[in-house]
This record gives structure tokens, sequence and C-alpha cells, in this order.
């Protein structure tokens, strides 16, 4: 995993696209903007979520997808793969996304004080900049099959490992094309991106995810880990 990677673009939602189903409409269809977005709580300012059910919320605020992810595809779509198209909020590079773990924090722009490794280590500490956390895979819906149009897409995409990874926001702060995003704290669980939308072996995970409280956790996340979690309480998205 680098030490860091790059935001080659900050994108936000462009304009409500018609889909089939109880919502009726997504906010999929995201586009690059220029100069810096301020990103709070709850995203990016300018973007939304129709269907917040599922998607949006505290724990997937932010979507980080690279371009490596998205290489595999392109022949399906006739060349590159452009910003936002997938839906993600930040279209970034020299990364493999899928191997973020759980819980690691990313400084964005501004310098700051480096954390170092640990379990939640470094989500308090002071920064000038944005700060985020990775919370969860993106688990592909129907709507995003919608979106592409390709067969089997759900199937397809999950089955391609690399499906870029949600964050919460720790400190609010702007975010650009060309910024830097720092790793400046990885938990010692090795629990990543990819591994956890696998499910190849989620009894493991969940006891490698033990040293967290469940409410330091993404709701979707600890759903999917039912029953190896236990039966306490969690928070809905």
């Amino acid at each position: 995993m680098p030490a860091s990677f790059t935001v080659r673009a900050v994108c936000v939602v462009d304009q409500l696209l018609s889909v089939p189903g109880r919502v009726g409409v997504t906010a999929i269809d995201k586009r690059p903007v220029e100069g810096p977005v301020q990103a709070r709580e709850y995203g990016l300012h300018g973007d939304v979520q129709a269907d917040r059910k599922h998607h949006g919320g505290v724990w997937k605020a932010v979507y980080l997808l690279s371009d490596s992810d998205v290489e595999q595809w392109q022949s399906e779509f006739g060349g590159p793969i452009p910003p936002g198209f997938f839906g993600e909020n930040l279209r970034v590079t020299g990364v493999d996304t899928s191997q973020l773990q759980i819980g690691s924090v990313l400084e964005v722009g501004a310098t700051g004080a480096a954390g170092g490794s640990g379990g939640g280590a470094g989500r308090g500490a002071d920064a000038s900049g944005l700060r985020l956390e990775v919370t969860t895979p993106r688990i592909p819906c129907q709507t995003f099959a919608h979106r592409v149009g390709k067969p089997r897409w759900v199937r397809r995409f999950t089955e391609g490992g690399r499906p870029g990874a949600y964050a919460r926001v720790l400190a609010p702060g702007p975010v650009g094309a060309g910024d830097e995003i720092r790793v400046v704290n990885v938990p010692t669980h090795g629990v990543t991106i990819g591994r956890v939308l696998s499910g190849v072996d989620d009894d493991e995970v969940s006891r490698l995810l033990a040293e967290y409280d469940l409410s330091e956790l993404a709701p979707s996340l600890v759903r999917k880990l039912e029953p190896a979690t236990d039966d306490r309480p969690v928070d809905a998205d």
C-alpha cells in the first residue's frame, strides 16, 4: 500500500436520472467539477443521493475509485471510463483501493501530523485539512447495473474485486483535483476492502474487527458480517 496517492478528479451529481424501482431516480450521474469542493459529514458540497437508505449518509459520505480499479472494464466501454461515470466522488490515481484497510485514516491536501499503525488511533488527531476514514466497500446494486447497461453487471462487478471504497469524514475540509491523499494511520487487523467484498472468510474478518466497538463500524458492514457478529444493536444507515 503506497504512503500516498493523488486525486485526479472531484465529482458531484450532474443531473438526476430516471430508473426503475421504488425511488424512481438516481444521482449516480456524477461529473468532474472545477476548483476545490468542501467535504462535510454527509459528503461533498453540491452532491446528493436519491436513495438515502442505501447510499450516502455519514458512513458512505465519500466514494473513492481509482483509475486502476476501472481499467479492467475499459474494453467493454470502448475506451477510458471518465471520472464520475461509476458514481464516484473522488477518482484517484496511484492506489489499488481494494487494498485499503477498513479504518485507515486518509489526510487530504493540507499537511498535518502523520499517524502510525494501530487500531483506532489517529481518528481524533488535529489536522488542518480534510480527513477521511475508510469504512466499507461499494456493493453494486441494480441502479448501478441500469446505469452501465451491461449484462450480469452486479455479479461481474463484485467478482472483479475492485469495488472502490466508501469513507466517512472525520474532519471537514476542501478537496480538489491534484491534491495528495496521505495514508496517515493503518490499523493492524489487516482487513481490506477487497477482503470484505469477497465474503470468503466473514467469520475471521469479524474476529479481526472485534477490537472496534460496533458503533465505530459502518452499519452496512456489521450487517454483512452477521451472524458472525454478536447481537449488539447498531444504528441504521
